[in-house]
């Protein structure tokens, strides 16, 4: 391929840039690490330094050419680069992916795609639309790939070079729907620029991230950020969310809007699906969903009665993409539970245990609020909070834990460059000391919960969920809460002749 095939689509460059255009290339790396010969090298401007600072890395490496920002210092440091051409693309980050599309030749237009977004849920309604959609494929907290194997990511949702060779990808193996999660950090660093969402679903918005965006207002207006999206044929929009009648408000005059609600919220004249007679029983959810006139049981093996809220954005989904109301319903009925997202363990005569990823003051209280109903004696909860993030959710969160849950254990999540301390304090600020126990070492934590609870009792494990490492000081050294849960019970409750 050669270098003028990536410019395709955009603003014309400045003229000594195109004697630069017939330069034969074989990729493009935003990593000067991982580049390799005769990629091109993509300087963005950082929140620390700007990518240039890693030109004479690229060029060591053998990048056939530079294209970098010219904001910032952008031109002052690209004027000192002489061993290979470098290219000013203004806006570069929001161009990046329709130069990779340019690079791997639109695959998105052989695809359909369905962006979800929200604080929590999103990873719960991709993994469901998946399971129930043949010929479809994923991106988000667990991975990329199809139902049956999943790549794994570094982030919620990659950059946007990485976007386009995972499109790439799905096109060649004839998975013709992607589900795919969209983060406040993706959409405010412009990785989904130009992406063309058939629909998008907002599962809710409450408190996160706020160590990136500052303000709820800044976090919140990033999310709204995808109504943008030219072309948005649907939005689904959960009314039991404080800020649905923001994203109403934003939402295209063009595209159709389903709304969903627990509550018995309606709203007209957009097409709405209301869950009635909600039910928590021993082996999962049973409610009754509604629309317009129609009427359809379900019962499904799922914990937490914010899995109704996640199933029914799932079945507006599938309804928006042309299903009858009936064949969605039965299609729901098939869902199985996902792993972290209140995934239990345990079995007759031992504590019922379920790991969970939840990380945000709202999140744990569903989900505590949740398992009270399955519990019969006492609910046990362990958690921590992530080092160098959001300090202000940890008082929050203490104080939730304090509200919901019977015995209460602080430990570490991942510590990364904070003192484990320091963490733990914060949230005991918030808690009941007469409830809580600190034992720093998730491990023995786990433990201590498990030989300690009876067989009537419920433990929550949260804030990991499918994570299987613990990151401290930089390093990631290997830890899953399911598998030391599973090795507890087997130690305290050996199994039976």
């Amino acid at each position: 391929m050669q270098l003028a095939t990536l410019f395709q689509k955009l603003p014309a460059l400045e003229p000594q840039d195109t004697l630069y255009k017939n330069i034969p290339i074989n990729g493009l790396s935003i990593d000067s690490r991982t580049l390799s010969s005769n990629d091109v090298f993509i300087a963005l401007t950082g929140n620390q330094q700007h990518g240039l600072y890693f030109a004479e890395q690229a060029i060591n490496k053998g990048a056939a050419a530079i294209l970098y920002d010219p904001e910032q210092e952008g031109r002052h440091l690209a004027h000192a680069i002489n061993a290979i051409p470098t290219i000013a693309v203004p806006n570069l980050s929001k161009q990046l992916g329709i130069i990779a599309a340019n690079f791997y030749g639109w695959p998105t237009d052989a695809l359909t795609l369905i962006g979800v977004t929200g604080t929590n849920g999103k990873t719960s309604c991709t993994q469901f639309l998946t399971q129930l959609t043949e010929h479809s494929g994923v991106i988000g907290t667990l991975g990329w790939g199809d139902r049956q194997q999943l790549h794994a990511t570094q982030h919620t949702t990659p950059d946007a070079i990485t976007l386009q060779k995972i499109f790439s990808s799905f096109k060649e193996n004839n998975q013709h729907t992607v589900f795919m999660e969209v983060s406040s950090h993706a959409i405010s660093q412009h990785r989904t620029f130009g992406i063309p969402f058939e629909g998008v679903v907002f599962t809710n918005i409450t408190r996160d991230h706020l160590d990136y965006h500052l303000t709820f207002t800044a976090y919140c207006n990033a999310k709204l950020q995808l109504l943008d999206t030219p072309g948005l044929r649907f939005v689904v929009i959960n009314l039991d969310d404080d800020h649905a009648s923001k994203i109403i408000s934003q939402a295209p005059a063009t595209a159709i809007i389903w709304s969903t609600s627990c509550t018995g919220k309606i709203l007209r004249p957009a097409t709405s699906l209301i869950a009635k007679q909600l039910r928590q029983t021993a082996t999962g959810i049973e409610f009754d969903v509604h629309l317009d006139q129609q009427q359809h049981p379900l019962s499904l093996p799922l914990y937490g009665l914010f899995n109704v809220s996640n199933c029914l954005q799932v079945l507006a989904v599938l309804l928006a993409k042309g299903l009858s109301f009936s064949l969605a319903c039965e299609q729901l009925k098939t869902l199985h539970p996902i792993q972290g997202r209140m995934e239990r363990l345990g079995g007759h005569h031992q504590p019922h245990i379920v790991i969970d990823y939840a990380h945000t003051p709202d999140a744990l209280e569903k989900a505590l609020s949740s398992l009270r109903a399955h519990c019969q004696q006492r609910l046990w909860l362990v958690f921590g909070c992530g080092g160098n993030r959001d300090q202000g959710k940890r008082p929050l969160m203490g104080e939730c834990a304090s509200r919901f849950a019977d015995q209460l254990i602080l430990t570490d999540d991942n510590p990364r460059f904070e003192a484990s301390e320091k963490i733990i304090s914060d949230i005991m600020t918030g808690c009941d000391p007469q409830k809580t126990r600190v034992i720093a070492n998730r491990e023995l934590a786990i433990n201590y919960a498990i030989a300690h609870a009876s067989p009537k009792d419920c433990i929550l494990i949260a804030g990991k969920g499918h994570e299987d490492y613990q990151e401290c000081a930089g390093e990631r050294f290997p830890f899953s809460d399911k598998e030391c849960a599973l090795h507890a019970l087997t130690q305290t409750y050996p199994a039976l002749d």
